[in-house]
């Protein structure tokens, strides 16, 4: 199950008692106080960790403790700490103020570890508060109170490449070819339900991360459909990879003018992306009618078409666009996941962009 928002209330743990005792042994008269301090309550700390890359195993729980710590013992001896609560999260992990919003932690690198919420430290026992004008105290200390604060734990997924489209363009075909992701491929749109992330090996050393997310409808930015719920997954996306589906019913200039309205809609920052377009299933259609669909995709775009992706051996039937100057769009490329036509060469073109 993909869960990306939690809400939980997380408490340190309360210090021990300090004791309050007397030394008491045969032979030894008057022995005076030998109370010992109570232990220091358990911190609560988050650790990332790239095993996991969903909050469903918070799923059902709504309060996480840390242990308290124990009271102190007689001959001076001290409590034990209370043991800390580690809380596992993936990475890409925001943790938000659940009554103000305030955004407390950013947690987006491997191995992370950071003290969220610290124990309360623990009551000093009667030992310390002898001295010549009271030789017999009975007073200890109490623990002092853990924190506690209600919060809300939302995961943004971390990948080089987010895939943009409109439903049932070819996205998860895509992922499933050319990475190790196996989603769910159907004729049907919104056959992606949640989020999903594929390493896409370049060669023995090198590979980068491909996220694909639930197909973008128009008014995906004002709540309708999938969209909005999942737009957030492609916030920490290094390059955008827009799918633009050749054999669909809308006109190619038109679904990316729409793709691109809804995201600049949601965040400007995001629009201003480096990306790339795929022009999908060009299987479906001919030739002919695929290097007409680009032109008009071109020309839409104000460029023309170039060899530039010669250079990643591109099929030559097919017209396509390398900028020169690193400018968006970065290529335009045609692509079929099913005939695996200009496949490695879309993956070593993605590969080149993000290395730089």
């Amino acid at each position: 199950m993909f869960v990306d928002s939690v809400e939980l209330k997380l408490s340190s743990g309360k210090g021990g008692q300090g004791c309050s005792s007397f030394r008491r042994e045969k032979f030894v008269n008057k022995g005076g106080p030998d109370g010992g301090d109570g232990g220091r309550g358990g911190d609560v700390w988050f650790v990332v960790d790239k095993n996991t890359d969903t909050l469903s195993h918070f799923k059902g729980k709504t309060h996480l403790k840390a242990k308290n710590g124990r009271p102190g013992m007689p001959r001076k001896c001290a409590g034990k700490t209370g043991e800390s609560l580690y809380v596992k999260v993936p990475p890409g992990t925001q943790v938000i103020d659940k009554e103000t919003g305030e955004l407390l932690l950013d947690l987006t690198e491997d191995g992370q570890k950071v003290k969220f919420l610290e124990g309360g430290k623990g009551g000093l026992g009667n030992v310390h508060f002898k001295s010549s004008t009271n030789q017999r105290p009975t007073y200890a200390q109490p623990g002092k109170p853990g924190q506690e604060r209600e919060v809300r734990l939302e995961l943004k997924l971390i990948a080089d490449v987010g895939l943009v489209g409109f439903p049932n363009v070819g996205k998860s075909t895509l992922i499933s070819t050319i990475s190790n992701a196996h989603p769910e491929v159907a004729n049907y749109e919104f056959t992606t339900l949640t989020p999903k992330l594929g390493v896409v090996a370049i060669d023995d050393y090198r590979s980068f991360v491909m996220a694909d997310i639930p197909g973008i409808i128009e008014g995906a930015s004002d709540g309708r459909g999938l969209g909005i719920e999942f737009l957030k997954h492609i916030e920490r996306t290094k390059t955008l990879l827009f799918m633009i589906d050749a054999a669909n019913y809308r006109e190619v200039s038109q679904q990316f003018e729409a793709l691109q309205n809804e995201l600049e809609r949601y965040s400007e920052e995001l629009a201003k992306r480096p990306y790339a377009i795929a022009l999908t299933r060009i299987d479906a259609i001919t030739v002919e009618e695929a290097n007409e669909k680009m032109k008009e995709l071109l020309d839409a775009l104000k460029l023309q078409p170039n060899n530039g992706l010669n250079k990643y051996s591109a099929d030559e039937n097919y017209l396509g666009y390398m900028s020169d100057e690193k400018v968006n769009p970065l290529f335009v490329m045609p692509i079929s996941s099913v005939s695996k036509v200009n496949i490695q060469p879309l993956i070593f073109a993605l590969a080149d962009i993000i290395g730089k």
